[in-house]
C-alpha cells in the first residue's frame, strides 16, 4: 500500500485560545479546548500488539512521536486493549501529564508502570469528573470488552461525554452498537462531535465493533451535529480492505450528519461546524 498522506501541525506551538483537535490516526487524538489539553488513547510506537512487529502500523501513520506533543492536562483511555493503552507510549508521556482518566482497574497497569495513584482517576460508569471551569468528564457506557494477554475482562471499558464550556464531544472508544446510545443521546445530546468507531470490524464481531450503517446509526441516536469515525487508518485487525470502512461511511451517510475526516496531524476546527474535508484516502493503492 502507498503511505498514508498526513499534515505535520506543529502542537508545541498551537495559539492558546484555539479549539482544535488533531488525529493521529485509530483512536488516537488530541484536543485543545478553552485552554484545556486532553490525550485519548495514544499509540505512537508503531504497534498494536504484545508481540513486536506483530501488528505495525501502515506506512505514514507514525508521523507525530510524545517529543511532539506539548504538556497535556488529562490522558484520557477508553480500554486496555493493546491499540488503545500502549506500554511504549504511556512510559514515554509520564512527565508530561498532569492526570490520568479511565474505567475501573486500568489505573493499575498507570500504577505498575510507575504513575502516582493520586495522579490516576479510575470511575465506574454513570459518574461525573468534575474537571473545573465549566468542564465535566462523564463516564456511560459501552458495549465492548477489555484485558491484556489471556485475561479478559478485569478492567472496565468505557466511553465518555466530555461537556466543555461551549460545547459536547462523544469520546467513544469501542462499543457494539445497542441501545445505550439512545440512552446517552436522550441524557446529553446534541453532541456537537460524536467520536464514533468505525474500523476493523466483522459481523462475527458485530456485538463488540460496529459496522459503518451502525456508525452513522449511533450518531443519529446520541443527535450529533457532526460524526468522526475512527479506528482506520493505521494498524489491519479486521479481514476488510484498510478504505473500506471510510468509503462505507461516507457512502452511506450520504451527507446526513457533516462527517469530520481529517488526514493524520491535519487540524479540526471545533467550533466550525462547516468545516469540510477531503476524501484523502481515495486514489492510494
Amino acid at each position: 500500500m502507498d503511505s498514508i498522506p498526513s499534515v505535520k501541525t506543529d502542537l508545541l506551538n498551537l495559539p492558546a485560545a484555539s479549539d482544535v483537535l488533531v488525529w493521529f490516526g485509530h483512536s488516537s487524538y488530541f484536543m485543545q479546548i478553552a485552554g484545556k489539553r486532553f490525550l485519548v488513547d495514544p499509540v505512537f510506537s508503531g504497534n498494536a500488539s504484545p508481540l513486536p512487529g506483530t501488528t505495525k502500523s501502515f506506512a505514514g501513520a507514525d508521523i507525530y512521536s510524545v517529543d511532539d506533543l506539548p504538556s497535556i492536562d488529562y490522558l484520557v483511555i477508553s480500554h486496555d486493549h493493546y491499540d488503545h493503552l500502549d506500554y511504549e507510549t504511556i512510559i514515554a508521556l509520564k512527565n508530561k501529564v498532569g492526570k490520568v482518566i479511565c474505567g475501573l482497574g486500568v489505573g493499575e497497569h498507570f500504577e505498575y508502570w510507575g504513575y502516582s495513584p493520586e495522579n490516576i482517576i479510575e470511575k465506574d460508569w454513570h459518574e461525573i469528573i468534575d474537571l473545573g471551569d465549566e468542564f465535566k468528564l462523564n463516564t456511560v457506557p459501552g458495549r465492548h470488552f477489555s484485558g491484556r494477554g489471556f485475561k479478559r475482562n478485569n478492567t472496565l471499558w468505557t466511553s465518555y461525554v466530555l461537556e466543555a464550556p461551549q460545547s459536547k464531544i462523544f469520546i467513544g472508544g469501542d462499543s457494539g452498537y445497542d441501545t445505550h446510545f439512545k440512552d446517552i443521546g436522550h441524557k446529553f445530546g446534541p453532541i456537537d462531535l460524536a467520536i464514533l468507531e468505525n474500523g476493523q470490524y466483522n459481523v462475527a464481531w458485530q456485538a463488540i465493533h460496529t459496522l459503518p450503517h451502525e456508525t452513522i446509526q449511533a450518531a443519529k441516536d446520541l443527535k450529533a451535529k457532526r460524526l468522526f469515525p475512527v479506528h482506520s487508518s493505521k494498524f489491519t485487525l479486521a479481514m476488510h480492505q484498510w478504505d473500506e470502512p471510510l468509503n462505507d461511511v461516507s457512502k452511506l451517510n450520504n451527507g446526513a450528519i457533516p462527517l469530520v475526516t481529517p488526514m493524520i496531524g491535519e487540524i479540526v476546527n471545533l467550533n466550525d461546524e462547516h468545516q469540510t474535508f477531503k476524501q484523502w484516502w481515495k486514489g492510494i493503492k
